[in-house]
């Protein structure tokens, strides 16, 4: 089958579900987006595994499974979005075995598979008929819009413009050790916005 290669483009607040995050996927070539509906705990997970270098002081679910499949001698191979059924998607998880090279295929929640992939800097793809069906194309100049518009919410977030670098670091591993990983990126993202200013 011709999968079609998925790249993360955000994760923000779902307009249509409250208490709800939409992760917005995007086929490169096309730029036919494809948003998903995840649940807050998803959503963090899903960013954390983006970061990179905000370590929870204990391991998520996620973290923890993925601690279990290099354990177990596995590779995670990929995520396939394969379905979409009355607004839900199905996905697969492909592992193999680093010794044997066995192939071992798992049925996932598509927030579930994504938080895992991007523990593993492991590829999304999905299939035409999928994008067919739940895929939007936004203008160009649309997109350009929605960017400038998240980059000024993130710089304006209240307070924290006025706090100092060494503040602000104390505040990340407050947060941190509080496991407010909402807040914990929030102070992230005006410490990246700052360092880009001195690049």
């Amino acid at each position: 089958m011709d999968y079609k290669q998925l790249i993360i483009r955000g994760i923000s607040y779902s307009q249509t579900q409250s208490g709800a995050y939409a992760l917005l996927l995007e086929h490169e070539e096309s730029h036919i987006k494809l948003p998903v509906v995840i649940g807050n705990f998803e959503a963090q997970s899903i960013s954390l595994g983006l970061e990179k270098d905000i370590h929870p002081p204990r391991p998520l679910t996620h973290d923890l499974f993925s601690k279990f499949i290099v354990s177990a001698n596995y590779r995670l191979i990929s995520v396939i979005i394969y379905q979409i059924v009355d607004g839900v998607f199905f996905s697969n998880i492909n592992f193999k075995n680093s010794e044997t090279q066995e192939e071992l295929i798992l049925d996932a929640r598509t927030s579930d598979a994504v938080a895992m992939a991007v523990r593993f800097d492991a590829p999304i793809f999905t299939t035409q008929q999928v994008l067919n069906e739940a895929g939007i194309l936004l203008e160009l100049e649309e997109v350009a819009k929605e960017d400038e518009n998240f980059s000024e919410t993130v710089s304006s977030e209240e307070g924290l413009q006025s706090v100092s670098m060494d503040e602000l670091q104390k505040l990340l591993d407050d947060a941190v050790r509080e496991e407010d990983f909402d807040t914990a990126l929030e102070i992230q993202e005006e410490i990246k916005r700052r360092k880009k200013k001195i690049d």
